[in-house]
């Protein structure tokens, strides 16, 4: 199929195949998919707005089994500086961000070899018995961690999470999700398919969230598409996704081979996701990796929100913004309204009309 064929069956809002989202990332100008990305964000959400949240990342310990090749986050038990917070640590953290107005909690560590099921289950009961916060944690690989040290069954250990008050789930921990780039990445994270299990279950006990992709390395721009792929049959079959978030790998030990990428190059995925992804209503663009440039173009080319401002971060080298003015006025600066969310795009019922 010609360029133009697919241009207009975008614009007839039809179905693409694996086969045509590849033609478009391999031929199509980033300028004109941007356009058709914009145009597609109109059509689903209206409005002249773009939306922010509020959280603090908590890292509650670094200690880490899964040796993945571009992270530094991670420590051994004997490696200087590891550490595992408490749960009074865990507690200040959540008043350094109560004291600063927000109210959502990102729980995000490595996978500890020992730590019980109890203590995941304790820091969870803590902040919602304090403070009342949305917790948001706990990627596909932790998860699967937490129920074979425990021995229990995935659904129950899903079970007992949400009831210590665990209330959505990031899907992290994709990166690519390819067999072959895993081998080389992070052997020891889930396959695709297990993180697409995982996740399935989490959202049929009603944990919503988020998915991502993460380019910048040996990914083969087929692989790029069939992770694109895997993410939309997710999401056709829970419906649990409220958002997509397109991120780029950042240089952070010798051994990783990192590519480069442009910033046209990310434009062109970002808007790739929002034509392709046509089952999930939300596309961020990471503002914290990118850079608030980069984020106000994103929205002019199909992202409706930045996944920004975060309150302290210790796996990645935040280049975003640390405050909600801050937030506000890179929203402003492109020319649409900032609105306030949370982590399921959840508007306070003043700005939800300013959504439609």
């Amino acid at each position: 199929m010609s360029l133009e064929n697919l241009y207009q069956k975008i614009r007839s809002q039809e179905r693409l195949t694996l086969q045509e989202g590849l033609r478009l990332y391999l031929d199509a100008p980033w300028p004109i998919l941007g356009q058709l990305a914009a145009e597609r964000r109109s059509q689903r959400l209206g409005g002249d707005w773009a939306s922010y949240t509020l959280f603090r990342i908590i890292n509650y310990t670094n200690q880490c089994e899964i040796d993945c090749a571009f992270c530094s986050f991670k420590r051994h038990a004997s490696d200087p500086g590891v550490y595992v917070m408490d749960e009074a640590e865990v507690l200040q953290k959540t008043a350094e961000a109560a004291a600063q107005g927000v109210k959502q909690i990102f729980l995000q560590g490595g996978v500890h070899p020992d730590l019980p099921l109890d203590y995941y289950l304790g820091l969870l009961r803590a902040i919602k018995r304090e403070f009342g916060f949305h917790v948001r944690g706990f990627s596909p690989v932790e998860i699967r961690h937490f129920a074979r040290l425990s021995g229990l069954g995935l659904a129950d250990c899903i079970v007992r999470l949400k009831e210590a008050g665990l209330d959505s789930v990031p899907g992290a921990g994709a990166e690519i999700l390819s067999e072959r780039v895993r081998q080389s990445l992070s052997p020891k994270k889930c396959s695709p398919q297990e993180w697409m299990q995982i996740l399935a279950e989490c959202h049929k006990q009603g944990l919503r969230g988020s998915a991502n992709i993460v380019v910048g390395s040996i990914e083969t721009p087929l692989e790029v598409v069939e992770h694109l792929e895997l993410v939309r049959q997710l999401q056709d079959q829970t419906q649990g996704l409220d958002s997509f978030i397109p991120w780029t790998f950042q240089p952070q030990t010798k051994d990783f081979t990192l590519r480069q990428v442009p910033p046209q190059d990310y434009l062109k995925l970002l808007s790739l996701a929002r034509l392709y992804l046509d089952n999930i209503p939300h596309i961020e663009v990471s503002v914290m990796v990118l850079g608030p440039q980069i984020g106000q173009l994103a929205l002019q080319l199909g992202a409706n929100d930045i996944s920004s401002p975060v309150f302290e971060e210790k796996v990645l080298r935040n280049r975003g913004i640390t405050g909600e003015e801050q937030a506000k006025s890179l929203i402003q600066g492109a020319g649409l309204r900032p609105l306030l969310r949370d982590f399921n795009y959840r508007f306070a019922a003043s700005e939800e009309a300013e959504t439609r």
